[in-house]
């Protein structure tokens, strides 16, 4: 076994053609962006398509909180912990946003000892995929304007699709535009989201290949006519013109861990405003490719970890073997009632009061037919007695649970785990299954979401979202899967009820359409599409020394 100074010693980065040579692939297979990152080219799917698919585990976390959960740390070590152990192992993630990187939350690549790099490159521009994605999704807001002002000659009446920038900006929210400054015959509200937001992101994410990512594109519906008939991509005629500009963006990114265990990195969609999970074609690769496939979702599992078995499983026809449940003692003491300042303290009893949120996550994940192992996301500032208290109340209640140290040691902080998922992979059978048919009524759904997921007593429409459960409903629309928008920090859609809350009201406030896709957005409470910066914003921190390396990026 490496010790943990032989590992630090040996981060400097592979070739990424190396890399790839790992998980069988060659200099033809790959796309090269520089050195250390290359887009994995269209055929290699079709190439590896009769290969046995290797072990599916998804790491999911309890409610998220300042505390910290580090998901996508334990996500990375994981992988590494399993290469360690002699599995081919295959960690695939989401691509960071840009807002969020320069707003609250910094780098995005995981942390201490269980990263994936070109950490700089990750957090920044990559290969270009979240500029595309933008590119696209606005090349259609500017031929929907052009069309109407050129004529309208498909009688659009009704605008519904946004544009969109990755970055946090709270002013686009809403903005009127007008095609004519010299008349009002043109004028507008319109609006921004966020990148990560769009139904592009989705499109891209949930795409099989080409040929499907051109289809869902046609599908997509932008407004409507003074009749509520339905206007599609489609119908404007530039499907193609959209997929050609996502045709890269559309290829898998491959880069590597710092224990240089091949990383698969694609697509970024949020699990509090959409899906929450890398794209499809990057799952099956990395399925295709190894023997164990560690990939996440966002968020808690009440957000990302549905949506993956609601949504992303039924599209792609993906069978999850295992769940990882990330907690840590810090943010379990959060939900008890702890302030942040005072988490450093040993506290039982708070601990003891907060693992009803893990409880209930627990509880959701096996709705699904699904083995778990609760993964303990250890802090330096853990006690001994605290560890013990977790890890008493899981054997109590026969739950597998296990340490891990992946931040402070790597690969070999994560051992523990590895070894759980391998038992679990080879003597639990997953029988996995979505939580609803989709056959219900969208409020059946969303109901059902609400009250078995969230704990929420009942389920309340405004007259808006009504109206347009039976616009979509009268369009056939009716059928697809759910995708709830709401807080990442509750249960319900208040952020400040922390812990288990149960008997609350749930507010849907509005219903999108989201046909190519495939799924219905249903917002919930105050969440936002377009998030807005922090006081302190993390960007204040950034800087570039004069030999081109980022500071305060981490």
């Amino acid at each position: 076994m490496k010790t943990d100074l032989q590992i630090a010693q040996a981060n400097e980065m592979a070739d990424i053609r190396e890399i790839a040579r790992q998980i069988g692939l060659g200099e033809d297979d790959l796309e090269l962006y520089g050195k250390y990152k290359a887009k994995i080219s269209q055929h290699v799917m079709a190439n590896v398509a009769q290969n046995p698919d290797g072990k599916l585990i998804l790491v999911t976390a309890i409610n998220p909180t300042p505390a910290g959960e580090g998901k996508s740390t334990v996500t990375i070590g994981l992988a590494q912990a399993l290469q360690r152990l002699n599995k081919k192992a295959i960690v695939a993630l989401r691509e960071p946003s840009l807002g969020p990187v320069m707003g609250m939350k910094g780098g995005a690549a995981g942390g201490g000892h269980a990263q994936v790099v070109p950490m700089e490159d990750l957090n920044l521009h990559f290969t270009g995929d979240m500029h595309a994605i933008t590119t696209a999704n606005n090349m259609i807001s500017a031929f929907i304007d052009n069309h109407i002002f050129q004529g309208n000659t498909l009688g659009i009446e009704t605008v519904t699709w946004r544009r969109c920038v990755d970055l946090n900006d709270r002013a686009l929210r809403e903005v009127d535009i007008n095609l004519s400054r010299l008349t009002q015959e043109h004028q507008r509200r319109d609006g921004f989201d966020i990148t990560v937001a769009s139904e592009i992101m989705a499109v891209l994410c949930l795409a099989e290949d080409l040929d499907d990512l051109r289809a869902r594109i046609g599908r997509i519906v932008v407004a409507y006519t003074n009749e509520k008939t339905p206007i599609t991509v489609c119908n404007l005629g530039i499907a193609g013109a959209v997929t050609l500009i996502l045709r890269d963006a559309l290829l898998p990114n491959l880069v590597q861990t710092l224990e240089k265990t091949p990383a698969i990195v694609h697509g970024g969609p949020f699990a509090n405003i959409a899906h929450g999970c890398n794209s499809v074609q990057a799952t099956k690769l990395a399925q295709k490719l190894g023997d164990y496939a560690i990939t996440e979702a966002g968020f808690g599992a009440d957000l990302g970890a549905e949506k993956f078995m609601d949504i992303k499983c039924r599209v792609a026809n993906l069978k999850p073997d295992a769940t990882v449940i990330v907690a840590t003692i810090r943010a379990l003491k959060m939900h008890g009632g702890v302030e942040k300042a005072a988490l450093t303290q040993e506290n039982i009893v708070a601990l003891q009061a907060g693992i009803v949120n893990l409880e209930k996550h627990i509880e959701n994940m096996q709705k699904f037919g699904v083995p778990f192992v609760v993964a303990i996301n250890k802090f330096v500032t853990d006690t001994q007695a605290e560890v013990e208290a977790l890890q008493a109340w899981a054997q109590t209640n026969n739950y597998p649970i296990a340490l891990c140290e992946v931040w402070e040691h790597g690969g070999a902080g994560g051992e523990a785990l590895a070894q759980k998922v391998i038992d679990i992979c080879e003597n639990q059978p997953s029988n996995y299954h979505p939580l609803y048919d989709l056959d219900l009524p969208i409020a059946d759904k969303i109901t059902k979401i609400a009250t078995e997921i969230y704990g929420a007593g009942t389920v309340e429409f405004t007259p808006e979202a009504q109206a347009q459960m039976a616009t979509f409903t009268a369009n056939g629309w009716d059928q697809l899967p759910i995708c709830m928008a709401k807080t990442q920090y509750s249960f319900s859609d208040d952020p400040k009820l922390l812990g288990k809350p149960t008997g609350f009201t749930l507010t849907i406030r509005e219903l999108r359409a989201s046909v190519g896709a495939g799924f219905i957005v249903a917002l919930t409470g105050a969440v936002l599409t377009m998030p807005g910066l922090p006081k302190q914003p993390a960007m204040l921190q950034m800087d570039v020394a004069s030999d081109g390396k980022a500071i305060g990026l981490f």
